[in-house]
């Protein structure tokens, strides 16, 4: 097939779709929700089979995913030369054309092949070589479309992709500019599902920062497409007809429903974070959904409301010393205690965060804020 023709939209492809650890399920189970095959699942990684509308449908729809991946192939790479080889042999001239960039990053765990320069300079010379053959061209100018090629080897097997993502998929555009210690898009997300949100529930973050968490629970409220209002890398690929991009978009729209009856609230006493919060709020199209004011965590009251409180308060790793924190913790544990039946989730770095808050969680679990190993801790029903 030359690379300028549209691919047939009745044609399988594997795909691989990353997150963050501990979001595996969730983005396996939006996957399968959308009508694709999930084939695999490892840390960080889902795989699955589907038609060529996959690029355009995940990219928009996938709320806990960092990256959508096409994945030509995979082999076992116990030296550089089976590396070489192994991506020559794939049909790289299916995507690049002769004019295209392709340049190539990637991740080596566990494998033989520790250096990633080196495996990058190999691939990159094995996709040359081949596309110069098909292509039957001398030299490739790689002024054109930009296919972001990326390896993966774990235990000595590689996995050879071309990103369709590009800009990684948490960043939605409605957060232009943060609070600091910002949480990502899709951890909130995550965080908001765990605690089950409902349209006669208000949801309340109490430290809202940049408002994230507020913010992903009315998306998510209003089924409204995180990716419906951004740009995606393979919308550039000429093998992709337009009409999928258009009729995914479409789709999107036709779903969303702003007639819920639900209802966030994102507060935090830094007015300089409110100002954020409702900058980001706007730019989402949330405004209905969620109201964002000044007011200090220690004063909340349910007012005869439900409600659940979802946060992400300091931990003293990127804002505020550990003793602060834990200042902070120790009071937070006293006052929610007064919130009646209300249920209680919160993300912490702070293993002592039961000691702290002075009872024991109902459950936890287990999640990395990037790099930050956190705990989920979750109270379902008041002391007692």
């Amino acid at each position: 097939m030359n690379n300028k023709e549209s691919i047939n939209e009745k044609e399988k492809f594997d795909y691989v779709a990353t997150c963050l650890f501990g979001l595996e399920k969730f983005a396996a189970d939006e996957i399968e929700a959308l009508g694709y095959e999930k084939t695999g699942v490892i840390d960080g990684r889902v795989m699955f089979r589907g038609d060529i509308s996959a690029v355009a449908r995940c990219n928009i729809w996938l709320r806990y995913a960092e990256r959508v991946y096409i994945k030509l192939g995979e082999f076992d790479a116990l030296n550089f030369d089976a590396l070489f080889d192994g991506t020559k042999s794939l049909a790289w001239e299916r995507w690049i054309g002769a004019d295209d960039m392709f340049p190539v990053k990637g991740h080596a765990i566990k494998s033989k092949l520790a250096s990633v320069p080196d495996c990058q300079k190999i691939i990159k010379k094995a996709v040359a070589e081949r596309l110069l053959a098909k292509h039957g061209v001398s030299r490739l100018s790689e002024t054109g479309v930009k296919y972001q090629l990326v390896f993966f080897i774990l235990n000595d097997r590689a996995a050879l992709m071309i990103d369709t993502s590009g800009v990684p998929l948490h960043k939605r555009g409605y957060r232009t500019e943060s609070a600091d210690a910002p949480l990502r898009e899709t951890l909130a997300a995550a965080i908001v599902k765990i605690s089950r949100p409902r349209e006669d529930v208000l949801l309340w973050d109490p430290f809202c920062g940049s408002g994230t968490i507020a913010i992903e629970a009315a998306l998510m409220m209003t089924n409204t497409a995180p990716g419906l209002n951004r740009q995606f890398a393979a919308e550039q690929f000429r093998q992709i007809n337009a009409d999928i991009w258009r009729e995914a978009r479409d789709e999107a729209k036709l779903k969303q429903d702003l007639s819920v009856k639900f209802e966030a609230y994102a507060s935090d006493i830094d007015k300089s974070c409110i100002d954020i919060a409702s900058a980001n709020i706007n730019r989402a199209g949330m405004g209905k959904h969620v109201k964002a004011f000044v007011k200090d965590a220690l004063e909340i009251k349910t007012e005869g409301r439900r409600g659940t409180i979802v946060c992400n308060p300091p931990y003293g790793e990127r804002m505020f010393t550990r003793e602060q924190a834990e200042r902070l913790y120790k009071a937070t544990g006293k006052h929610f205690e007064t919130l009646d039946s209300w249920q209680i989730y919160i993300l912490s770095a702070l293993e002592n965060l039961p000691v702290l808050y002075g009872r024991r969680p109902d459950k936890i679990r287990r999640l990395y804020n990037g790099m930050i190993k956190c705990n989920y801790y979750q109270y379902y029903k008041p002391r007692g």
